[in-house]
């Protein structure tokens, strides 16, 4: 009877830590499915040269959200380009810190209609990478992007003309608890104390 409840100890401990580890993993194993397969509208990133233009062109618009935990100021420089498939474009979004602190913030990025996801190629890019702008700070954040001419094949993308590539900036977690306990902290924070 004690080497039956000591194997099913040991199988709950060992299933309880294979769960655990399957948690941890589940997030950067679907970034990763996503990734493959540009599912959820998730763009293509990486060093992959456009082909070169070809004469069908695509809008791109470009969004830009902030959320409400993070004192900035985010938008487009421009709103849309209309550019021909397959030609590598490079845009530029914009943000300013309109606290009086330094705030640091992480972008997340998505394109629609999801079913572009595939065909929308960023070879450079400021998500997922946190950011820090001091107090009043104004920065340009530039990305390169290219559509990939196989859209204008595939019948299910035939209605596309316009894609949508929409951003939202987020507060850093780090900097959201490094900033509530510099609040809570008093004078003394930062200073030597003896």
């Amino acid at each position: 009877m004690a080497r039956n409840n000591a194997f099913l100890a040991g199988a709950l401990v060992v299933t309880i830590a294979g769960m655990t580890g399957l948690s941890f993993a589940a997030v950067p194993l679907y970034r990763a499915f996503c990734a493959a397969t540009g599912y959820g509208g998730t763009p293509q990133i990486g060093p992959a040269a456009s082909p070169g233009a070809v004469a069908r062109k695509i809008t791109v618009r470009f969004n830009a959200d902030t959320n409400a935990d993070l004192p900035w100021h985010f938008d487009p420089v421009v709103p849309k380009v209309t550019l021909p498939l397959g030609e590598e474009q490079v845009a530029y979004y914009a943000a300013r810190n309109l606290s009086d602190r330094p705030v640091t913030g992480m972008a997340v990025y998505n394109v629609t209609p999801e079913k572009v996801g595939k065909y929308f190629h960023k070879t450079a890019c400021f998500c997922f990478d946190e950011q820090t702008l001091a107090p009043g700070q104004d920065m340009s954040f530039p990305l390169s992007f290219w559509v990939d001419p196989a859209i204008a094949d595939d019948p299910n993308t035939a209605d596309v003309t316009t894609i949508t590539l929409s951003y939202t900036f987020f507060r850093a977690a780090d900097d959201a608890v490094r900033n509530a306990a510099v609040a809570t902290a008093g004078p003394h924070i930062g200073k030597l104390v003896r």
